[in-house]
């Protein structure tokens, strides 16, 4: 799953508008629309807000595997 999949499903599965989480957090619905769309990564403080927001770890909220050794 892509970064922008995943957002796009945890904000599905928390039964959120785009508009919402943007408000919720703290950014312009366009530009948190971007991210889904996969047009603009998000700054560092923003992915802190979203991991905040849901509860989970920055790796888990882009979809990073840790490599095995």
């Amino acid at each position: 799953m892509t970064f922008s999949e995943h957002l796009l499903f945890l904000r599905r599965s928390h039964g959120l508008k785009q508009t919402e989480l943007a408000e919720k957090i703290g950014l312009s619905w366009r530009g948190y629309q971007n991210y889904e769309l996969g047009l603009r990564e998000p700054k560092l403080s923003t992915l802190i807000a979203l991991a905040d927001f849901y509860g989970i770890t920055i790796d888990d909220l882009v979809c990073h595997d840790q490599p095995t050794k």
